[in-house]
């Protein structure tokens, strides 16, 4: 089959890009390499680098002609967000038209990508489910929920089945500083370094932190069920704080590790869990890889760069 992922260059996108090559899929990269990396690119996938804003891009998919569409390709980071909401909206909106209307014009049968935990907000109910309304607390968050509702109106309006996943926290090798688990990548870096480590905040809030391998997995069930449409939470459902995460780190790496407390940054959400019931009644979803686990393989891996 022809699958197409924008943004593969990236984190989540070249380890995506890796499982459906190993099914036996064509793979098209699309990545303007701002944030990716071509090394991670898969050597047997087709490799084009375009920014997803690029009108040319609706020539490429009619050459190309994908049956499926994973939409990977995004600005990522609250922090710039809030700094520079101009172009977080133009990267996650004006960005995302552009990948729509090529699909729709060349008949993609599913389009499917991520949204965010951050369309929430700082809702005092936990879990979160899908059905609750979101209060964004930055413009990260805002434009991921403006994203939901686009591609709502394309399956209502023009018939593209799209499927958006609220990811949890993910985590896991090839991660960048950025990004909102990258607060993993940026501890095991520090550690590795023999750094301390900076925490906004006194430590105590939480995260629903979740591996990208079973993110992936997520992604390929899903694509499975072509009948889906709508909005799924991808989550373990277990919350733990950053004081709990550098205790994992303390434990991983052996070393005494040193943590500094600075005020909280503006945007960030205070405690944040995802209920996971409705992926897992609808496609068999359930996230296999305890934190423990994947903080090691994640510290193995930066450790060895």
């Amino acid at each position: 089959m022809n699958i197409c992922v924008t943004g593969g260059a990236g984190f989540i996108g070249s380890h995506l890009v890796d499982r459906l090559i190993e099914l036996g899929h064509n793979v098209l990269v699309i990545d303007n390499l701002s944030t990716g990396m071509r090394s991670f690119v898969h050597e047997s996938a087709q490799f084009i680098e375009m920014d997803v804003r690029d009108p040319k891009l609706v020539s490429i998919f009619e050459e190309f002609k994908p049956s499926i569409v994973f939409h990977e390709a995004a600005q990522t980071m609250v922090q710039s967000s809030m700094e520079n909401p101009g172009y977080d909206c133009d990267v996650n909106l004006l960005g995302l038209i552009n990948v729509l209307d090529a699909c729709r014009k060349v008949k993609v049968e599913q389009f499917l990508m991520p949204s965010s935990a951050a369309v929430y907000g700082d809702l005092a109910v936990l879990p979160l489910t899908e059905e609750l309304s979101g209060m964004p607390s930055s413009f990260y968050g805002l434009t991921k929920l403006t994203a939901e509702g686009y591609l709502r109106i394309y399956r209502e309006a023009f018939g593209l089945n799209t499927v958006c996943f609220r990811y949890a926290n993910v985590y896991g090798p090839r991660q960048g500083d950025g990004g909102e688990g990258g607060v993993i990548s940026i501890f095991t870096r520090l550690i590795n370094e023999g750094q301390g480590l900076t925490i906004f905040g006194d430590g105590e809030q939480t995260r629903d932190f979740i591996y990208v391998d079973d993110v992936v997995e997520a992604n390929i069930k899903a694509m499975n069920h072509p009948e889906l449409t709508g909005v799924y939470n991808i989550s373990t459902n277990t919350s733990t704080s950053v004081n709990e995460l550098v205790g994992y780190f303390t434990s991983i790496s052996g070393k005494e590790i040193v943590t500094n407390y600075e005020a909280e940054r503006v945007g960030d959400i205070r405690h944040s869990r995802l209920c996971n019931k409705k992926a897992k009644k609808d496609f068999g979803f359930e996230a296999t890889v305890s934190l423990d686990c994947g903080l090691s393989d994640t510290f193995s891996y930066f450790k060895g760069k």
